[in-house]
Order: structure tokens, then sequence, then C-alpha cells
């Protein structure tokens, strides 16, 4: 028994291995070149390592607009994700608090942890580096679910063919801390103190050997992540080169706290394409013909004077000097025109511009480069070129998606009972409420054990998508319309109008909602005799009374139109 615990003992040399291990998956399809590489054409280091021999380096960085438009094109509409119970589920109030409870907590985790401005640097890496990667935590200090950004060049999947995350037998993750700091965390951790002065110690860093005399205080740090057999949850375990500083512990969530996305896909790898790296050669060539092109105007562009030297000692270019010449004037001097430089050359790196910019979806109408003649076709050009990035953008809906169920997993195990504010109808009768004297637009705290959520796994659906300002005036005008049309009631219309447009919202939809729960009052009988006065005879209602019609001319209707009025 003690050897099989034995084996199954998880080791910093064995973690280091693993590190390892991947890092030669990674030097096999020169990732870390490549991330570099793209790295530096997209912010403008075009000509790093090239010897220039005296050739103009100049820089016309095409590249980082159509990033940027990619990026920004496809996180341009603010994402925000609700959970709903399915449609197998049972449709009943408690499921709708739970659902609410969520939704809130959604809201709460998105703002805290600022998701939009994480989802553009997400995409930015994605575009740039192929592959994006968020990565989940808890943070005890803080009491909640943290979420930041992590280089592709920092994540080793235990399978490297398979691009899912989920099924990967284990997730080393790598990064870089001070010295300093990785001792107070072991020391924090149980850690033996001779472990701390002696096992932890410097090293480099194997992604950037260039910035090895950068480095003398940092060391490697790693988080190896599996899925425990017996329990079904994540195990993790953090080590340097030589210990372990923060033994084995249950995360107490099912999936991994990781989100995996690639630009484009690469089959049997699960680093993706990026979206730059096909374009350097373009913008390379833009860049060697402007740097000739320069050339050529620098060496050549400027007319040269050619003098006969017996005839003229010395030439002026002096303005209104005096030339001496000896003998006649004529043909004692000629001007030299500079070559002109093919007109094709500059239409060549317009159109290589041009053409790169629209196989990436950077066109003129897209970008905003064409005179508003007709807005109609414009909007219509640019919805067009929007939709190669569609695919992208559906992925990155799926990465949110897939971030929502892994915050789930947090709530549930991390949580535990908690206040939450909800309305007075969703937690007690209306008759119990009017009794007690409550309100019922009021809110009251009650505590919620979030730890319910473990066994509602599959009774949760998740939809994420764009919340727009464009969206939601739609949404508000439709709701309008509909109420209008006296299709949807006001109940109605207040659980789906968005937050923000109505003060109080959940006050007054409580109050509507006890308002109808109440028995209406009897309405008055319509139709039957006309209403009598107290002598039983018909009461006055100061109406005129009607004409009758009819066939043939009667003498009440030719006294009405002689006189024009109803006779008393």
């Amino acid at each position: 028994m003690a050897m099989a615990e034995t084996k199954k003992k998880i080791t910093a040399e064995k973690i280091w291995k693993l590190y390892d291990k991947g890092l030669k998956f990674n030097g096999a399809i020169d990732l870390a070149d490549c991330v570099k590489a793209n790295e530096n054409f997209c912010i403008g280091k075009q000509w790093e390592g090239v010897e220039s021999n005296g050739l103009p380096t100049p820089t016309f960085n095409f590249l980082k607009q159509i990033v940027l438009h990619q990026v920004a094109s496809i996180t341009s509409d603010n994402i925000a994700m609700s959970a709903s119970p399915l449609a197998a589920a049972a449709n009943d109030k408690g499921m709708e608090q739970i659902t609410a409870i969520v939704n809130d907590e959604f809201v709460s985790l998105f703002e805290r942890n600022k998701i939009t401005t994480l989802i553009r640097e997400f995409m930015r890496n994605a575009a740039v580096d192929g592959d994006g990667c968020l990565y989940s935590f808890w943070d005890d200090d803080e009491d909640c679910v943290k979420t930041e950004v992590i280089e592709n060049t920092r994540v080793y999947f235990g399978n490297p063919n398979d691009r899912r995350v989920q099924t990967q037998p284990y997730i080393v993750i790598a990064r870089r801390e001070m010295l300093d700091a990785v001792k107070e965390y072991a020391s924090d951790h149980g850690a033996v103190q001779d472990v701390i002065d002696n096992a932890i110690k410097p090293d480099t860093d194997e992604n950037n050997s260039d910035m090895d005399r950068l480095v003398d205080d940092k060391c490697t740090v790693l988080l190896y992540l599996y899925k425990n057999r017996d329990s079904g949850t994540i195990h993790a375990v953090e080590s340097v080169r030589g210990t372990i500083i923060r033994d084995e512990w249950d995360m107490g969530i099912k999936l991994y706290p990781i989100n995996w996305l690639n630009w484009d896909y690469v089959q049997d790898c699960y680093h993706g394409q990026a979206l730059i790296t096909g374009l350097i050669p373009n913008q390379m060539f833009v860049n060697k013909a402007y740097a000739m092109c320069m050339m050529s105007l620098m060496m050549s562009a400027f007319p040269k004077t050619v003098f006969d030297k017996n005839r003229v000692d010395k030439w002026s270019n002096q303005v209104g000097a005096t030339i001496g010449v000896n003998g006649d004037v004529t043909n004692i001097a000629k001007i030299i025109e500079p070559a002109q430089i093919s007109p094709q050359v500059s239409q060549f790196i317009e159109s290589a511009i041009q053409n790169t910019q629209n196989f990436t979806g950077a066109t003129s109408a897209a970008l905003g480069n064409t005179r508003p003649d007709n807005t109609s076709a414009i909007i219509a050009l640019q919805r067009a070129a929007s939709i190669p990035s569609e695919i992208t953008k559906q992925n990155l809906y799926q990465c949110v998606e897939d971030l929502g169920r892994i915050y789930i997993e947090f709530m549930a195990n991390y949580y535990g009972k908690r206040a939450v504010d909800m309305a007075v109808t969703d937690v007690l009768p209306p008759e119990v409420a009017q009794f007690a004297g409550v309100p019922a637009t009021q809110q009251m705290q009650v505590m919620f054990d979030f730890g319910q959520l473990k066994g509602l796994p599959m009774l949760l659906k998740l939809d994420v998508g764009a919340s727009a300002y464009w969206s939601e005036i739609a949404s508000m005008q439709t709701l309008d319309n509909l109420l209008q049309l006296q299709k949807i009631d006001i109940v109605d219309y207040l659980e789906r109008i968005p937050d923000g447009y109505i003060a109080k919202r959940q006050e007054l939809l409580a109050k509507y909602r006890a308002l109808q729960q109440q028995p209406s009052p009897a309405m008055p009988q319509m139709g039957g005799d006309q209403p009598q006065s107290a002598e039983g005879d018909i009461a006055e209602t100061g109406q005129a009374t009607p004409i009758e019609g009819g066939g043939g001319y009667k003498a009440l209707q030719r006294k009405v139109n002689e006189t024009h009025e109803v006779p008393a």
C-alpha cells in the first residue's frame, strides 16, 4: 500500500520533466520564434535583426491596423451572459430564483474582473500569437474568483495533439515570479525553512533565453493541474525546479479553470495559426520596396550639372554667382535629368497593401475610408466584410460560455452560504407579507446556499451574446410595441426590459406581481336594460335621441334637414 502511494506521489522532478517535454514540443514547431516575430511586426519592430547595409529602414505598419480592426470588430459588442433553466427542467419559481441569483453573480464577476478588457487582450493575443488563454482561480484574500490572461508560450497541454481543454490528462502552467515572493509563498504553505533557503533558486527563462541577464532575481514556478479519477475533481501542485512549494490540494471543481482559443485551427496541434503569421511576407515586401524607392530617390532624384573643366575652372551653384569661362559659352555645361521611377512600383505597393487588407476583411468600407454617399450601401459592405470573422466571434462566445460554467463551479464549491438581495414576494407569500406589514416592493437579504448548484449541473444553460447599445434599443422598441398592442402585460414588459432603463425595476415588478395575485373587483354588468331613475322611468343620460333611419323620407328627417337641429 505504501509503495502504491509512493508511485502516485507527484514530485518536482516529474513536473519539471513534463514542463521540459512541453518546451520541446513548442520548440519543434518554432512557437517561441514565431510569437517573437509576430509581436515585433505588430508593434512596429519590423527590421529586427536585419542588416540594412546603409539601406533605409522605413516601416509602413499596415499589419497592426488589420489586427486592431479584426479584434475591434469581434469585441465591439459588450458581451453579456445569462443563465436560464433548460426546457426539460422543472419550470418552477425556485429555479427562476436560482438563475436570477446566478445572473447577478455573473454581472458582479464580469465587472470585478473587467472581463470586457480581458477579452480584448485575450483576442489580441490570439490574433498575434495564435492562441488566447484565460486562467481563473480562487483568491482567498479577496474571497472571489479571479481571471487573468496568460501567454500561450507558458501553457503546456498533456496531449499536444488535442486542442480541447477538458480532455487533457494534465496541464502545466509556467509563470515567472520574484524570488522573495516565491519564498514567502512557500513559507505560507508549510514549506520547511531549509528547503526555502537552499532549494528555491533563481533560474533562466526557457521562453526568452536572450533575457537571461535580467532574470537573476526570478524563478520559474510551475502549476501542475490534473483530474483525479477518484474524486473527479481537479487537483493541483505547485513547484519550482527541484522542490515542491505547495503540496497537492483538491481545487474542488470538476473543470480545468482554463479557456483556450485558437485564432485559426491547426490539425493535430493545440496551438493555432496567428492572423499575422501569413501576412508577414507581404509586410516585408512593402517595407523593402519602399526602402529601395527611398534609396533611388536619395541617389538620383536631384539633377546633376556636367561642365567642361578645360574651359571652366570651378562650377558654382550659388544664386546670382558669375562663372568665368575661357572662350565660347556654347555647350560649356549640361544638366543631366534624374532617372524616373516607374509609376508601376507605387501602384504595385498600393495594390499589395489593399489586397492584403481586403483578404483579411479590413476593406476600405470596413475601415471607414469611403465617401458616405450611400449610407445603406456602406453599412451593407461593412456587414459583408465582417462575415469572415463571424466564426472567430462564435468561438469567442463559446469560450465565454465555458468561462461561465467555470464560474458556476467556483460558486458551488467556494461561495457557501451568502446573503443575496431578493424581492419580498419572491421570499414570502403575498398574504404573509401583507400580514407582517412588509411592502411588496421592498428588497430583503436572505441567506442562499450556493452549494445547491452542485445538484443542478444540467438544469442551467448559458446564453452568451452581444449586448450592444443598438441591440438594447431594438429590444426596447419591440417591447414598447408589444405593450402598446396589448400583446404582453406590464409584468412581462418589466421582466424583459434591459437593466438601467427604469429605476428600481425590481421593486416595481414586485408591486405589479402582488397586484396580479390580488382578487380583481366585480365588474359592473354590461348590457341589459337601460338605467332607470328612482321613479322607474328611464334615467336622463344627457345624450341626444338617436335619429332612426329607414326607408322613405319621414317627417322627422325632413325637419332635421331644414333646421339642422333635433327637435326636443
